[in-house]
């Protein structure tokens, strides 16, 4: 585990407190970990939050790094946006998170850091989370026919179509998935055997568990 020098928290500290004096209300939550700062904000402050960063003579986060999605299903907010800046003046890394449901859309950033269009087409294309005033919100890693988001805990690992070329029809065609065979319950201890085959040594562990 990385130990962090109590002079590079105490700099973390000194400049939550310059965030928080300086966004005021627009922080709903600020934590040190990691040898990281972490604020969360509302979705409808987060152009604001980053402008701020961005100008402000004390923190210039000037280094767009990326965004990327968390799912979170059991709760009412399920998904975070999570924003990562650089500050090359404070040597220093900030992250920035934004807490919404499937619904709530969040604004884009990117006439602020134009850098941020193919990462905010990742997150909604992964995620799902939508972006207002993005110029072009278009799937970006997975094909224009995909149904759902991937990174969604609650997407199944086979997916919902399959696509392959049809040469009859001269183009690519999308079907519903189809398992040539069913799924096999395996035997975890032996999961390329599963369980009407004992490799050699596992009764070994079976004769110990009922001794």
């Amino acid at each position: 585990m990385t130990m962090i020098a109590q002079d590079e928290i105490a700099a973390l500290e000194k400049l939550e407190a310059h965030i928080r004096k300086g966004l005021g209300e627009r922080i709903d939550d600020a934590v040190i970990t990691h040898g990281e700062l972490t604020i969360t904000v509302a979705p409808e402050a987060i152009r604001d939050t980053v402008a701020w960063l961005r100008d402000d003579e004390g923190c210039l986060f000037k280094c767009f790094i990326d965004i990327c999605g968390v799912d979170y299903p059991a709760r009412e907010k399920r998904f975070d946006v999570v924003y990562h800046f650089l500050s090359l003046r404070l040597n220093q890394r900030i992250r920035i998170k934004v807490m919404v449901d499937a619904q709530t859309p969040v604004p884009s950033i990117i006439d602020l850091f134009p850098a941020a269009n193919w990462f905010e087409r990742e997150t909604y294309d992964l995620y799902g989370v939508i972006f207002t005033d993005h110029p072009d919100l278009r799937r970006l890693l997975t094909d224009y026919g995909f149904e759902g988001h991937p990174l969604r805990k609650d997407f199944p690992l086979t997916g919902f179509v399959e696509v392959r070329y049809d040469d009859i029809e001269g183009r690519v065609v999308y079907e519903p998935v189809k398992l040539t065979q069913e799924f096999r319950n395996f035997d975890f201890l032996s999961p390329w055997e599963g369980t009407d085959y004992v490799l050699p040594g596992d009764e070994k562990a079976d004769q110990a568990d009922k001794g």
